[in-house]
């Protein structure tokens, strides 16, 4: 009986340690130093925010779904689905677009989209193009050796300098040994692991962060295994390299790693830096993004071919291990699904009688983007579905209108298999 006892206190340690196994990533193995105290939060060990339940996946939880639908592409349009995906956007069809793909049923997949060829500013949701450039520039330096990928990302102590100018985000500064989390823009001299930099690209949509991740991936795709390389060696290549050779560097650091993974450059491409700094040291392009194409991506993504699967996964998992959730994912019908975004924006306001200017609000134009995976419920994944939206619908909150039809299409898709 003494045995019994002492094996069921053991399976009820190692249920609590899985229960608590948030958030995905171990910050000793990537760097993603936030990460702890997140953990710490969530185990009531520190005052901190709790995590919902669809934020609590594990590691091996956060997998790609369609390694054997490989083949599988976008079906074709389904009219009926499509009428009542359009029956949420309240009388502004013409200002949105929108792709649904529900996958709930694998064998009987439903997709509806409406003005999915529209190009538009994607905004931040541009920072996946970075992941995946700086993923392709790995796989390319390290073709068979993970371990050595992940050390790059996890080792590489990369420093903050004039490609961050400027950026109002802020990131998260995590001090273990205080056991304090600061919150501020990203400076001048600051410090951090690449895949720490790569998170604040993601998670809190940092500019200056992304901007430094492109900068990084530019001198891993022109030193290879040579990369990382010295402060004063990087400093000297963006010097004294001509500007028509760095141009031509980013176009083919940003825009050949999507051409490899199947993405028509002519419907998506990030073509620049994010902050002006950026701009200034390397001449680019612009940026545009339909929801069809953004679609075939996230597909493409749960099928382990962006770069390989090792890449998928890992992107996928930046997508999830977000500090909170925002537009489009903050919508309660989601509080216990397992969501994998990144969402952008870019709204300007100009003068008008009556009009007062305030955030998402802009009235010369409001541009809201949102890319994401649903798994609901997080761990059973009973519901399935990608969703890519982008929306210029001036003077109202964009954000709002997002959130409000997340919840439009949680629903509907949880009446299509109720």
């Amino acid at each position: 009986m003494a045995g019994l006892r002492g094996l069921a206190a053991l399976a009820c340690l190692v249920w609590v340690v899985t229960v608590y196994a948030y958030p995905i990533y171990d910050s000793g193995l990537t760097g993603i130093r936030r990460l702890e105290e997140a953990r710490l939060a969530q185990a009531g060990v520190i005052a901190g925010q709790k995590r919902l339940a669809g934020e609590l996946l594990t590691l091996e939880q956060v997998d790609l779904r369609l390694l054997e639908h490989r083949d599988l592409l976008l079906p074709p349009v389904d009219p009926a689905f499509t009428k009542q995906i359009t029956g949420l956007l309240d009388g502004d069809q013409d200002r949105y677009s929108i792709a649904v793909l529900d996958l709930s049923d694998i064998q009987r997949p439903r997709y509806a989209e409406h003005n999915a060829d529209v190009l538009q500013n994607p905004g931040s949701v541009g920072k996946i193009v970075v992941g995946t450039a700086v993923f392709q520039a790995l796989a390319d330096a390290y073709p068979e050796d993970l371990e050595a990928r992940r050390e790059v990302l996890g080792k590489t102590w990369v420093t903050a300098d004039e490609f961050i100018v400027h950026d109002s985000h802020e990131v998260r500064f995590w001090s273990p040994q205080a056991r304090r989390m600061t919150r501020r823009p990203i400076r001048l001299g600051d410090q951090a692991s690449l895949w720490e930099f790569l998170d604040w690209s993601f998670s809190p949509s940092s500019n200056a962060a992304a901007s430094t991740v492109i900068k990084q991936t530019m001198l891993l795709v022109r030193f290879g295994r040579q990369y990382p390389v010295a402060d004063e060696a990087s400093r000297d290549f963006f010097m004294h390299t001509p500007r028509a050779e760095l141009a031509q560097l980013l176009a083919t650091t940003l825009h050949t790693a999507l051409a490899r993974n199947g993405v028509d450059l002519k419907r998506f491409r990030q073509g620049s830096f994010f902050t002006a700094g950026g701009k200034r040291k390397v001449p680019g392009t612009s940026s545009y993004a339909t929801t069809r194409e953004l679609m075939r991506y996230l597909l493409r993504l749960e099928q382990g071919r962006i770069v390989d699967e090792f890449s998928s996964r890992e992107l996928k998992r930046l997508l999830y291990v977000t500090e909170r959730r925002i537009r489009y994912a903050s919508s309660p019908a989601l509080y216990n699904a397992a969501v994998y975004f990144k969402s952008g924006s870019l709204y300007q306001c100009q003068p008008e009688p009556g009009f007062i200017c305030r955030k998402f609000h802009g009235n010369k134009r409001n541009l809201m983007n949102s890319v994401a995976i649903v798994e609901a419920p997080a761990g059973d994944r009973r519901l399935y579905y990608f969703v890519t939206l982008t929306s210029n619908v001036l003077r109202k909150n964009s954000a709002v209108d997002h959130q409000t039809l997340a919840t439009g299409i949680h629903r509907l898709i949880e009446a299509a298999h109720h």
